[in-house]
């Protein structure tokens, strides 16, 4: 492949990426609207109308027939349903969590996945990394581990969050198929027992009143869902696996200060300590991507991107 096409991939993966984490990071926004309603429920309108919205996506780039090809592929849809539930347990643990303000659980979750990201490109992948690189990960893991240790409690909300989403990671720079086709396909998976769920729930009377506003706030599940997963999809083909991981930083920084800036959740200085000891992780990561693209005479942040991407 020309050396300037797998520039501007890399490129383009990068600013996908950095949407979907950026995207990722203000959702606690959302499920706070809509925080009165069962996390289970929340759910399954989030498939529902996230089926919905990349249903007429595929319709309007006119590829149902694609689609209905990649079913026939018995290892891809193996695949596909493992994604599903990876990515299934992700949303509602997520839900879960945010509505039970602990936000700073989420925020430690997904500041734990980018090291099981890097842990899976490494095992699985043969991805490899530079010294420096190498540093940068230890000192993260190290803060994490401190962290946890302080705690005196697994906190299995955080370690549910990394493993679900490291290994949706894992499965998406796998899947020989792009973001909108696969994200399709996870939700259609999960569409009959959400709407069974639904069914059951109002027709035992367990719902609760509804406003218009509330109900709206429900359907809008649909494209707040799609639209960073769609993003995460794309620069998924584009990245290695490790830079992924180190860009998903991103998103808990940005849930950590709505945690404790916005919801004023509890922060004690462990805490200050261990984001700083993350922050510093991510400064050394960059700084060496940066020096490493300069050496390599390529303008992205890191030119080990630029490799051909899996599938």
């Amino acid at each position: 492949m020309n050396p300037n096409s797998q520039n501007q991939k890399s490129e383009l993966g990068l600013i996908y990426g950095i949407a979907a984490y950026s995207l990722w990071g203000l959702i606690p926004i959302y499920i706070k609207t809509v925080r009165e309603v069962p996390a289970v429920e929340v759910l399954a309108h989030r498939a529902i109308w996230s089926f919905v919205v990349l249903a007429v996506l595929v319709a309007c780039f006119k590829r149902w027939p694609e689609l209905i090809g990649e079913l026939r592929n018995r290892k891809l849809r193996l695949m596909l349903a493992l994604s599903t539930v990876c990515i299934g347990t992700n949303w509602l643990i997520f839900i879960y969590a945010v509505n039970s303000d602990q936000v700073l659980q989420t925020s430690l979750g997904y500041f734990i996945t980018p090291l099981v990201s890097v842990l899976l490109g490494v095992v699985v992948l043969r991805e490899r990394l530079r010294s420096m690189q190498i540093v940068s990960f230890l000192l993260a893991m190290s803060g994490m581990l401190m962290l946890a240790l302080y705690s005196h409690a697994v906190p299995w909300i955080a370690l549910t969050l990394a493993t679900s989403f490291g290994l949706y990671g894992l499965l998406r720079k796998l899947m020989p198929v792009d973001g909108l086709i696969s994200l399709t396909v996870e939700t259609f998976f999960m569409l009959p027992i959400a709407v069974a769920y639904l069914a059951w729930h109002h027709g035992a009377g367990q719902g609760s009143p509804r406003t218009p506003l509330l109900y709206f706030c429900l359907l809008l599940g649909g494209p707040v869902t799609t639209t960073p997963l769609l993003f995460f999809g794309a620069a998924a083909r584009r990245l290695r696996l490790s830079t992924m991981g180190i860009l998903q930083y991103l998103a808990p920084s940005i849930s950590f200060l709505l945690a404790v800036v916005v919801y004023r959740e509890p922060f004690l200085y462990v805490q200050a300590i261990t984001c700083g000891m993350i922050w510093t992780a991510i400064a050394i990561y960059t700084t060496d991507s940066l020096w490493a693209a300069r050496q390599s005479r390529f303008v992205v942040a890191d030119p080990l991107i630029a490799e051909e991407p899996v599938g």
